[in-house]
């Protein structure tokens, strides 16, 4: 998928030698690789270059555990994805897990990519750490502790994926979140027009508005939040049944959403389960 997307100017390596297993959800573990890959890709576009992506197993010793912040010893297995672009500015490596920190141009992302997959490292139990110099491009290591399958089981409580065939409209203004949004969607049988522009996504709705079924929004994006985008899709059609997504909650909350006759809230990172369970409950009411 990522061939497909990234330029032929940006070569892609892949080292993946790792038979162990860890606990994670596997549509955050995608989540993690698109947006580091994403980032890594967007280092390069002008200049083209090395992306290359690693999984291997390496064991934590004392050595290893003083150097790398909250990981424990053991044995881990290692995601790196690494770029030969412009780099990041001592000045600011520090801050680049921050919410809402970003050094792209204005309109071109919320700063929210590499403090969801932080999020979703620590829920794994994990680490991740950033080489970096300027014009010497990026390293991220992921860590994620090795769990053994016999110990783990099976998980009896996991909700089923209920499929459909309606069209879903997918707005977020980070790529690696539509792409793996709109992959598990067509995957369940929906149709999917989807957009990383809410004023692009607003004209595709108005352009054909008895086209879409239902419409699935991030809340923090530039030029209109997820909320003024539901104010003016329902502004032309008040029955469609809007789902809104946020990675952190205080950006919005439930008296927000009544009010403005959006359906469904969701928590980022959001599973494939919830996901198509949120749509079947909005499109059966």
């Amino acid at each position: 998928m990522l061939r497909a997307s990234i330029p032929s100017t940006i070569d892609i390596r892949q080292h993946i030698v790792s038979a162990k297993y860890i606990l994670g959800d596997p549509t955050q573990i995608h989540q993690i690789i698109m947006n580091l890959c994403t980032n890594a890709y967007h280092a390069m576009q002008d200049t083209g270059g090395v992306m290359d992506v690693r999984v291997e197993d390496i064991n934590i010793g004392p050595d290893l555990e003083s150097l790398i912040a909250d990981i424990k010893q053991g044995p881990h297995v290692r995601l790196t994805v690494s770029d030969t672009g412009k780099g990041i500015a001592p000045s600011i490596i520090d801050r680049i897990f921050d919410p809402y920190f970003t050094t792209k141009g204005k309109g071109k992302g919320t700063g929210l990519g590499l403090s969801v997959v932080h999020g979703i490292v620590k829920q794994c139990g994990g680490s991740i750490t950033v080489s970096s110099g300027l014009n010497n491009g990026s390293s991220f290591q992921v860590f994620f502790p090795v769990v053994h399958l016999e110990a783990t089981g099976k998980d009896k409580t996991r909700e089923p994926l209920m499929k459909g065939t309606e069209t879903v409209l997918v707005v977020d203004d980070e790529e690696s979140i539509v792409m793996i949004a709109s992959e598990i969607l067509k995957g369940l049988g929906y149709n999917v027009v989807s957009s990383t522009n809410s004023r692009e996504a607003l004209r595709l709705f108005g352009e054909k508005p008895g086209r879409f079924d239902v419409v699935f929004t991030d809340m923090t994006m530039p030029k209109m939040t997820g909320v003024q985008l539901s104010n003016a899709i329902l502004g032309i059609r008040p029955d469609v049944p809007i789902i809104l997504s946020t990675g952190y909650s205080e950006d919005v909350n439930e008296q927000i959403i009544k009010k403005s006759g959006i359906r469904r809230l969701l928590i980022k990172p959001i599973s494939p389960e919830k996901l198509s369970q949120a749509i079947r409950e909005v499109l059966e009411k």
